[in-house]
C-alpha cells in the first residue's frame, strides 16, 4: 500500500512571527508533510509576506476579508482535498508548533488501529508543558470497553470530538460530510465539525503526537470571553438546534455542560455587564437565525470560494422531495456525480420582438468577451425576424470563433418549444442559458461551467439590472443559496433564468421545458429540485439584466394571472406543494398580478428591500 498523500493546512490572521515558527516546526516533521496550505484570512500585518517567501514553498491562498476559523479551514480543507489530492488533511492554527515528530506518531496510530479512522488529534500542550485544557478532549462517554482496549492497542484513546489545533482528516469523511459551517466564524465551529464526522465514526486522540499551543494566556474555554461569547452562544444554539452531528441524548449531555460552563463563566467575569449583552444578542440570533450557506458566507474572497462550492458538490446530498410525477419514472435522475468532459454549450434564444443591437451585444458578451469561451453557440430563431435582426444572424460567425448552430423556427413556438429545439441541437451535456437582450459578464463561464462540472445539475448567479447604459447599474438581484433554495421555490422561483448553466441530462429527466407563459422556468426549475437535483445560486452577479419601461407591466395581467393558477394547479398536483401553501401563492401572487401598475412597482420595490435585493423573475 502507498503512502498517503498529507497536507498540512495552516490558516492565519495577524501572527506573522507565530505563522513562521510553524511552518518551520512544519518542515522539520521527521515524516515529511507532502504539501502545506496556508489560508490567509486578510491579515494586515506581514503574515502573508511570510507564507508566500518561506523556505518549504507553501500554497498559500490570499482570502479578500477575515472569514474567521470556520472560513479558513473550510477553504483549507477544500483546496487540500478537491486541488491538491490529499488523502489526509492535518489542521492546524498559526499559533500550532508540531513537534518534529506529531504527524509521524498519528500516522503510526492509524496505521495500528483495528479499523478504519476518520480523524486523529495530537496531544495540545502550553509553553510550559502542561496540557492545554482549551485543547484537550475527553473519552468519548460511550466507549465501550473494547472500544478504549482497541485504541489502546494503538497507543490512543477514543473520543467523541476534537479541536483544529492538530486535527488529522481523512479525505473521504470530507467528502462524505462536507466542510465546516463557515458561518460559526470562531467558536464552535470545530466542536460542531468534528461531532459530526465523527458520528458513528472512530475519532481517536494520540498523547504521543504532541504539539504546542502558543496562546497568550493558559486557560480553557470558560475564560472571560468578553464580546466574543455572542458567537459562543449564538454557535451553541445553532449547533444544538439545527446540525446533524449530535443525537437527541447527546445534546442533552451537552447541552446541560454548556449551560453549567456558561453560569461558571458569568460567575467569574469581570465585566457581566458586556457577557450578558453579548450572550442575550447571540441566544437571540442563534433561536430566530439560520446558519448561511458556505456559497454566501464566502461571497466576495476570491477564487476560494468556488474551490468550497467544487467540494461540495460532491458531498452527502440530502433525499429528494417525493414528487409522484418523478416517482412514476424511478431512476431517470442521477445528482451529483462529476462529469469528465467539461465542454459546454450556451443557448440562445430571439424572436421578432428582440433588438438587433441588443442581440449583437448579447452573442459578443457570451464569446468574445468571456475568459472561458464555450465549445458551441446554438442560436434559436423563435419564427420569422425583422431585416435587422436577420443580419445580426447572418454575421454571428465574423464576431467570434466560436462555432454556432442557428436553428431556424418556421413559425413563433414561443420560449418553451424554442429552448427545446435548441437543447436538442446542443452537442454538450453543460449547457449555459443566455437572453438576447441580457449581458454575460466575462468571469460568468468560468465561475458556473466548474460548478456544474463537479457535481451540481443546475447553477444560477445574481444579476444586476441595467436599463440603457450597461455602465450605469441598479439594483443587483441576490437569489437564496443551499438549503433556501427549495425552501423558497415553495413560493417563488429562486433562480434568475438567464443566469442559469445546467446538465441537459438533467433538464430532460424532469421531462424539459413544457409551455406556460412566463413560467416554464419556474416549472422546470421546481420539477428539477423536487427531482433531487443538486441546485446552487452564486451570489455575486455575473448577468446584466435589460429591464425597460415596460418591465412592471410584464408582471401583470390576465394573461399573467392565468399562467399563475396553472402553475400552482401544477405544482400542487405534483406534490410539490401544499394545499394551503397553495392557497397562500394564488393569494399572494395571483393577487399580485392584477393590481394596478404603479401599485406593483411599489410593491416590487417594498420586496427587493425586505428580501436583500433579490426579486425573481416570476414576479
Amino acid at each position: 500500500m502507498s503512502a498517503p498523500v498529507v497536507v498540512a493546512v495552516v490558516v492565519s490572521y495577524n501572527r506573522a512571527e507565530l505563522l513562521g515558527a510553524a511552518l518551520d516546526a512544519l518542515a522539520d516533521q521527521k515524516r515529511p508533510v507532502d504539501r502545506v496550505v496556508v489560508v490567509d484570512n486578510a491579515s494586515t500585518d506581514d503574515a502573508l509576506q511570510v507564507a508566500r517567501t518561506h523556505p518549504s514553498a507553501p500554497h498559500v491562498v490570499a482570502l479578500a476579508r477575515n472569514t474567521g476559523g470556520a472560513g479558513g479551514f473550510a477553504v483549507g480543507l477544500a483546496t487540500g482535498v478537491a486541488d491538491l489530492g490529499a488523502d489526509l488533511v492535518w489542521l492546524m492554527d498559526d499559533d500550532t508548533i508540531p513537534t518534529p515528530t506529531a504527524l509521524g506518531e498519528l500516522l503510526a496510530a492509524r496505521d495500528a488501529y483495528d479499523g478504519e479512522v476518520t480523524a486523529l488529534a495530537s496531544r495540545v500542550v502550553w509553553t510550559d508543558g502542561s496540557d492545554h485544557p482549551m485543547n484537550t478532549p475527553r473519552r468519548h462517554p460511550r466507549a465501550t470497553a473494547a472500544d478504549v482496549t482497541r485504541a489502546d492497542a494503538a497507543g490512543a484513546m477514543p473520543v467523541r470530538s476534537m479541536s483544529f489545533v492538530s486535527m488529522l482528516i481523512d479525505a473521504r469523511a470530507v467528502r462524505r460530510s462536507g466542510l465546516p459551517v463557515t458561518d460559526y466564524f470562531i467558536w464552535n465551529d470545530d466542536f460542531e465539525y468534528s461531532t459530526r464526522l465523527l458520528r458513528d465514526r472512530v475519532g481517536l486522540y494520540v498523547p504521543g503526537s504532541v504539539v504546542e499551543h502558543r496562546t497568550k494566556k493558559l486557560g480553557a474555554t470558560d475564560a472571560d470571553p468578553g464580546p466574543r461569547f455572542y458567537y459562543e452562544v449564538r454557535n451553541k444554539i445553532w449547533m444544538f438546534s439545527r446540525s446533524p452531528a449530535l443525537s437527541f441524548s447527546e445534546r442533552v449531555l451537552y447541552g446541560g455542560s454548556t449551560v453549567r460552563r456558561w453560569v461558571r463563566t458569568f460567575v467569574r467575569s469581570q465585566d457581566r455587564g458586556t457577557l450578558a449583552k453579548a450572550g442575550t444578542r447571540g441566544l437571540w440570533h442563534g433561536l430566530t437565525k439560520h446558519p448561511r450557506p458556505d456559497t454566501e458566507v464566502l461571497s466576495g474572497v476570491g477564487p476560494a470560494a468556488l474551490t468550497v462550492a467544487r467540494l461540495e458538490a460532491g458531498a452527502a446530498l440530502p433525499a429528494p422531495v417525493h414528487v409522484n410525477r418523478i416517482a412514476a419514472a424511478p431512476g431517470r435522475f442521477v445528482s451529483g456525480e462529476p462529469l469528465t468532459d467539461h465542454r459546454f454549450s450556451v443557448l440562445l434564444p430571439v424572436y421578432r420582438g428582440d433588438d438587433a443591437t441588443h442581440l449583437e451585444r448579447g452573442f459578443r458578451s457570451v464569446s468574445e468577451d468571456q475568459t472561458l469561451r464555450p465549445d458551441e453557440i446554438v442560436v434559436v430563431r423563435d419564427g420569422p425576424v425583422g431585416a435587422e435582426i436577420a443580419a445580426v444572424l447572418d454575421r454571428l460567425d465574423q464576431i467570434t470563433d466560436v462555432p454556432v448552430t442557428v436553428v431556424r423556427l418556421p413559425h413563433n413556438l414561443g420560449l418553451a418549444r424554442a429552448l427545446e429545439e435548441g437543447l436538442a441541437a446542443c452537442r454538450h451535456e453543460i449547457v449555459a442559458r443566455a437572453d438576447a437582450d441580457d449581458i454575460s459578464l466575462p468571469e460568468r463561464f468560468a465561475t458556473q461551467v466548474p460548478l456544474v462540472a463537479s457535481g451540481f445539475d443546475l447553477v444560477g448567479s445574481a444579476i444586476c439590472e441595467f436599463e440603457d447604459d450597461e455602465a450605469e447599474r441598479g439594483m443587483v438581484r441576490v437569489p437564496p443559496t443551499g438549503a433556501a433554495i427549495a425552501e423558497s421555490a415553495r413560493f417563488r422561483d429562486p433562480f434568475n433564468h438567464p443566469s442559469v448553466v445546467y446538465r441537459r441530462s438533467a433538464v430532460a429527466a424532469v421531462g424539459g421545458y413544457e409551455h406556460l407563459d412566463l413560467m416554464e422556468d419556474y416549472l422546470l426549475f421546481a420539477r428539477m429540485i423536487a427531482a433531487g437535483a443538486h441546485a446552487e445560486n452564486v451570489t455575486e452577479p455575473l448577468v446584466l439584466y435589460r429591464v425597460g419601461a415596460g418591465a412592471y407591466a410584464r408582471r401583470g395581467g390576465r394573461r399573467l394571472l392565468a399562467s399563475e393558477l396553472a402553475l400552482q394547479r401544477t405544482l400542487h398536483s405534483e406534490g410539490f406543494v401544499s394545499t394551503p401553501q397553495m392557497v397562500r401563492n394564488v393569494v399572494v401572487r395571483a393577487g399580485y398580478r392584477l393590481v394596478p401598475q404603479r401599485l406593483r412597482r411599489a410593491g416590487y420595490q417594498s420586496f427587493t428591500r425586505r428580501r436583500g435585493g433579490y426579486v425573481p423573475d416570476d414576479l
